[in-house]
């Protein structure tokens, strides 16, 4: 009902509302070769709340545009061209994003074009990540919290297992916060909530209050590695997604929705995990934040749809 994560801080909210309202009667569209005040405030506030030596940053319009920036600075960077990516894992289903994306029914329509330098090893299992690493393996790209894969959080001392390995090995980490960050999960980045910082993050959904935008946010050196041309966009950081996202960041923080996400996620999970001891069809309630997940014994599909029908008739 969030819009798969977007709605963070709520459908129209006023201050995004007066954003686009105000900056679509100025400036609508600006070549990224002309400088925009509303793209350069943007640019601020995200450096102001991005982890520490992340500041660079190429806007773009959603987390798989996110992403595929993401995969093309990462081989650019390392000259070399193959990608691990977790099993459960999601990225976006433009063809790099997909490549990267573990689920056969969203692959396999497409898997005689998909990418063949992506390889899988289970989320979590730093033994088998290690297995997977070859002289040619360029990044390794994760989510902190698994979200379409079922809200699975990173197992203590597999983040800082991953930093480790990357900096043994000349590869860049890149953590795919699309849906975990901007602080559903109790903290700005879900990457926070272990101290550990990747060389690349890909953010999105939530960022603009609604409207579409994404960014991929780097180390300088590794975002560098880019010649000017080799990766564009014609809507990335246009005025209007711009002053939406500016608008979305400024409410985050003024109205404390971080610290708000923790409390309440608390709160929520501790009614979760009462359910699940108290019915034995339910297997478990997990997450961090308001990034939460009830996991049942059975499908509960037809169940919800039960539910929803039984709704309607009431209001009927």
């Amino acid at each position: 009902m969030g819009g798969y994560g977007v709605s963070l801080v709520g459908h129209c909210h006023p201050k995004v509302v007066k954003a686009i309202k105000e900056q679509c009667e100025r400036l609508i569209t600006c070549h990224g070769s002309l400088y925009n005040d509303k793209r350069a405030e943007l640019l601020e506030n995200l450096m102001k709340i991005a982890p520490k030596g992340l500041n660079k940053v190429f806007l773009s319009n959603s987390g798989a545009e996110a992403v595929e920036c993401a995969i093309k600075v990462a081989v650019k960077y390392t000259g070399k061209s193959e990608i691990i990516s977790m099993v459960r894992g999601f990225h976006g289903k433009t063809l790099g994003a997909l490549s990267a994306t573990w689920n056969p029914k969203y692959r396999d329509p497409f898997k005689h074009i998909l990418s063949r330098s992506f390889k899988f090893a289970p989320f979590g299992r730093l033994d088998e990540v290690k297995e997977a690493i070859t002289e040619d393996t360029a990044a390794i790209i994760v989510e902190p919290i698994q979200g379409e894969g079922g809200v699975h959080v990173a197992p203590e001392g597999y983040l800082e297992g991953l930093r480790k390995i990357c900096d043994e090995n000349n590869i860049v980490l890149i953590f795919d916060e699309i849906q975990t960050g901007f602080g559903r999960t109790g903290r700005m980045w879900a990457s926070e909530h272990w101290g550990v910082t990747p060389d690349i993050m890909c953010v999105a959904k939530a960022m603009g209050g609604g409207i579409p935008i994404g960014a991929t946010i780097a180390k300088e050196d590794i975002m560098d590695s880019l010649k000017v041309g080799e990766h564009t966009s014609t809507f990335g950081g246009n005025p209007l997604a711009c002053a939406a996202a500016c608008a979305t960041i400024n409410a985050i923080i003024e109205e404390n929705l971080v610290e708000r996400a923790r409390f309440l996620g608390d709160r929520f999970k501790g009614l979760l995990q009462g359910l699940v001891e108290e019915f034995n069809i339910l297997r478990e309630a997990r997450g961090l934040g308001l990034m939460l997940g009830l996991e049942a014994r059975i499908d509960v599909y037809s169940i919800l749809m039960r539910a929803l029908e039984r709704l309607t008739l009431i209001h009927i």
